[in-house]
């Protein structure tokens, strides 16, 4: 069986500056694929490729086993492949259910008399919003009032919700709490249980470690190392992270400066 996404050896540049170089991974259904690294490493790049906002220069992009070359954020929805990026792409003064269909508003009467059907996208808001786990009493709040967190969890409730095979989540926890990140990552993993691929960028390897499945680590767009949960522990993941042997070398160094 096909993983529901694929890029094999791609790579991206911009003008002399090489984005991405041979890059490959793998999105599966009901799994989720952490990419990690720290600025500069190529993850934003890598998530404009996945997105449509990009197209690549070398290498082969499949969806479902078929090469794809992806024109516009559109074809890509159209593929299954939703983004949700860092900004969240809400109204924060448009209250909650606005901004669940916003763009994509259900309509009731005749012909060129439609109207907004406010009653059912109110219904279908608090619907979705709840087989995901996310209790919200009143959908007609401003959904700027809301949290952090609970912001990311409509944006996700939204995707799934307008068909969303394979979600890809651009630093969802990166300005949130402890407590608000926890929120994000329960219905990350929430909606890996309902068999969607996920790819989870971050820079934080304590929040990637619990929820991945796979873990794809770059470093100035190139790979620095792909590996199975079963593969790494937390530690190796944060060394690897953290710049292995060139931190080992920096704390000797700074030993010796303090000895």
């Amino acid at each position: 069986m096909s993983p529901l996404l694929e890029v094999r050896g791609i790579g991206k540049a911009y003008g002399s500056v090489v984005a991405l170089r041979d890059v490959s991974a793998v999105v599966g259904a009901g799994e989720v694929t952490c990419v990690l690294g720290d600025n500069g490493a190529g993850k934003s790049t890598l998530i404009k490729v996945l997105a449509g906002v990009h197209r690549h220069d070398t290498g082969e992009y499949l969806v479902d086993g078929v090469p794809v070359a992806f024109a516009s954020p559109r074809e890509a929805l159209d593929h299954g492949i939703a983004t949700v990026h860092q900004d969240l792409a809400v109204v924060p003064l448009m209250s909650v259910w606005r901004n669940f269909f916003l763009g994509a508003e259900p309509t009731v009467g005749p012909g060129p008399f439609r109207f907004l059907d406010r009653r059912r996208a109110r219904e279908v808001t608090r619907a979705a919003l709840a087989d995901l786990g996310i209790e919200l009493r009143d959908v007609d709040r401003p959904v700027g009032t809301l949290s952090g967190g609970e912001r990311q969890c409509v944006a996700i409730a939204r995707a799934i919700h307008f068909g969303a095979r394979v979600l890809i989540l651009d630093e969802p926890t990166a300005a949130l709490g402890v407590k608000q990140a926890g929120v994000v990552l329960r219905h990350v993993a929430r909606a890996r249980d309902r068999g969607l691929g996920v790819v989870l960028i971050t820079h934080n390897p304590h929040h990637a470690y619990p929820v991945g499945d796979r873990f794809l680590l770059l470093k100035r767009g190139r790979v620095l190392g792909a590996h199975a949960k079963a593969e790494i522990t937390p530690a190796e993941l944060t060394r690897q992270m953290a710049g292995g042997t060139e931190l080992e070398a920096l704390a000797h160094e700074l030993r010796g400066v303090t000895g």
